[in-house]
């Protein structure tokens, strides 16, 4: 597969120029002989003209209450190679949170990661995620399925689900990519061993809110940011655990 047969894959699916696009992704299940810059360059590529690219910088791994230092330059991801690769390649900027940044390129890079700081959650309202539905944002989830997307956590804060959010704050540490530290309290996700089930976003939202297809050599669903948001936030006030199961749960 080269990355001309991706670009029009994209733009099957409905990635278009000037898109706020957002990706989770897994390098190996899209089965590709191309490698990870090559990947990054065909999604920024696809949103070009004034679009802009997000994925992941997720630290939760490393970045923990018993060692809670953030550092925006060195502290690398742990969620794929792509998410990576991407935090390190030129003009690439980066949200400031302790678990769960966020890295941008393009026309709203900056605008979208700058007051992520604000927040004291892992996807709380100043999150480049919760500016997604604003911009008339798009997720994209490569390779990975629904069940993994992040986004959702931001729509059960917003519903104010009761499991997602430990209540005990913890002090972390923050340096932000001119070296300025900042000590702050968040609050982590703790989810009790609920599985998480992402996937039920399907039964609410018809297309083209959400469109499957393929990209490279995996299943790929783009999703409308805003109409998930609406359907998710409803969903969860019908049925608070709407998105979760109990551990053991035989419900598919």
């Amino acid at each position: 597969m080269t990355q001309e047969t991706m670009r029009g894959q994209l733009r099957a699916l409905g990635v278009s120029p000037g898109d706020v696009l957002f990706v989770h992704a897994s390098m190996k299940a899209i089965g590709t002989p191309l490698p990870p810059e090559a990947v990054l360059e065909t999604l920024y590529e696809a949103v070009c003209p004034g679009g802009t690219l997000l994925l992941p910088a997720f630290t939760y791994e490393t970045v923990t209450p018993e060692t809670p230092v953030f550092d925006s330059r060195e502290s690398e991801p742990c969620v794929g190679l792509l998410p990576r690769t991407f935090f390190r390649m030129p003009g690439v900027v980066r949200s400031l949170h302790p678990t769960h940044s966020v890295c941008a390129l393009g026309a709203d890079a900056v605008r979208l990661t700058k007051d992520h700081v604000l927040d004291e959650t892992p996807v709380g309202p100043h999150s480049p995620f919760m500016q997604l539905p604003m911009l008339g944002g798009k997720i994209l989830m490569l390779g990975c399925g629904l069940r993994p997307n992040t986004f959702m956590h931001g729509v059960e804060e917003a519903a104010r689900a009761s499991y997602p959010l430990d209540p005990k704050y913890c002090l972390y540490t923050l340096r932000d990519a001119g070296g300025k530290l900042t000590r702050k309290m968040y609050r982590p996700h703790r989810f009790g061993g609920l599985v998480q089930r992402y996937d039920r976003l399907a039964e609410l939202l018809p297309e083209p809110a959400l469109v499957k297809g393929r990209v490279l050599g995996g299943s790929a669903y783009l999703i409308d940011a805003k109409a998930a948001f609406e359907a998710g936030v409803q969903a969860i006030r019908k049925k608070d655990r709407f998105f979760v199961d109990d551990p053991g749960s035989l419900n598919e």
